[in-house]
This record gives C-alpha cells, sequence and structure tokens, in this order.
C-alpha cells in the first residue's frame, strides 16, 4: 500500500471548488505556412495562451507550430496530438505530445478535445477538421479559411474574424459559453 507522507499532503493545493475548467482552443491550418501566416498562427495562440486557455493542435510543423509557438512565448499550455507513433516527431512548443498513429484521422481527436476551433487558412486536412467541427457542433471561427455550403446556401456556422486577436477571442468566448452550457447541463 502506497502511503502519502503528512507534509507532502498539507503541501497539495486541490483545484478551487466551483473554477471554471480552462477553455481548449484547437488551431488548425496548413503544415506548411508563408511568414505572414505563421505570424497570424503566433498571434493566434499568443492570445489563446494570455487567455488562460489550452491550446490544442496536431503537434507539428506550419501553422500548429506558430499557434504553439505564440501560445508558449506567453506562458500557455500546449498540447499536440499526432498523426504518427513517437512523441519526439512534435515541435519544440509542445508541452504534452499525445501520439496516435492514426495518421489524418487524428484530425477527429484534435476537434473532440476541443471545445472552440480557430481555422487559419488550411487545405483540404483542415477542411476535415472543419466538417468534424461543425458535425459535433464545435463552435469554429475562421481566418481566411474555408466556407461551407449545402444545398446552395452558405453554411454560417463558421464565424468569421477579421484578425488574429479577434478570432482568439471569439473562438474562447464560444468556448466558455460551450462550457457553461455542458456544466449547466450536468446539474
Amino acid at each position: 500500500m502506497y502511503e502519502v507522507d503528512t507534509m507532502e499532503r498539507k503541501n497539495h493545493v486541490p483545484p478551487k471548488a466551483g473554477a471554471a475548467p480552462r477553455p481548449r482552443i484547437a488551431v488548425i491550418g496548413p503544415h506548411r505556412c508563408s511568414e505572414s501566416e505563421y505570424m497570424m498562427g503566433f498571434e493566434v495562440g499568443a492570445t489563446i495562451g494570455r487567455a488562460g486557455a489550452v491550446l490544442i493542435c496536431g503537434g507539428l510543423g506550419g501553422m500548429m507550430q506558430a499557434a504553439a509557438e505564440g501560445a508558449r512565448s506567453v506562458g500557455g499550455i500546449t498540447v499536440g496530438i499526432l498523426p504518427g507513433e513517437k512523441a519526439s516527431d512534435a515541435n519544440e512548443w509542445i508541452d504534452l505530445a499525445l501520439p496516435t498513429g492514426l495518421g489524418p484521422f487524428r484530425n477527429m481527436l484534435v476537434v473532440r478535445a476541443s471545445d472552440a476551433v480557430v481555422a487559419i487558412r488550411g487545405g483540404y486536412g483542415t477542411l476535415s477538421e472543419l466538417a468534424f467541427a461543425l458535425r459535433l457542433n464545435v463552435p469554429v471561427v475562421g481566418l481566411y479559411t474555408w466556407s461551407v455550403s449545402q444545398d446552395g446556401i452558405t453554411d454560417l456556422s463558421i464565424r468569421t474574424a477579421s484578425g488574429p486577436s479577434e478570432a482568439a477571442e471569439r473562438a474562447i468566448e464560444l468556448a466558455r459559453a460551450r462550457l457553461g452550457r455542458q456544466n449547466n447541463n450536468s446539474h
């Protein structure tokens, strides 16, 4: 049987009762990006980090690296959900690397682990993540990214932002509202 040192236990501080959970914000976008796209991702990540939210991403390069670097630059927490089997594949800005061995199918996990999504530009991988978010009712804020339509009618579920800080702030607001609804439904 494991015994806990009394001093160790006295120094352990549990989370505050009733404290709101940290929002988890996914940042999705191209795995290769231009310098201007990188700076957008960095600013989104820094805004997420400053707000005390957790940044979730695919953990590799391009937009994932930009957002993670931005979050870490302000002391934020980053999680990378990797397509491969090795945690060592994560970019240097990832605090917690979660290898899945699922290849592109890990895109669903990135979305599922998040309370809101910021999509910055992106290709078909980003589009697949957007589709999962819309299907799972995870709020999405887009920054120069895909728009979708169904039966010729534009789906307005992807909210647009005019800049990186606005995109991150809106996603955090949407995530907090979603968390509040989930907490109210669980009582």
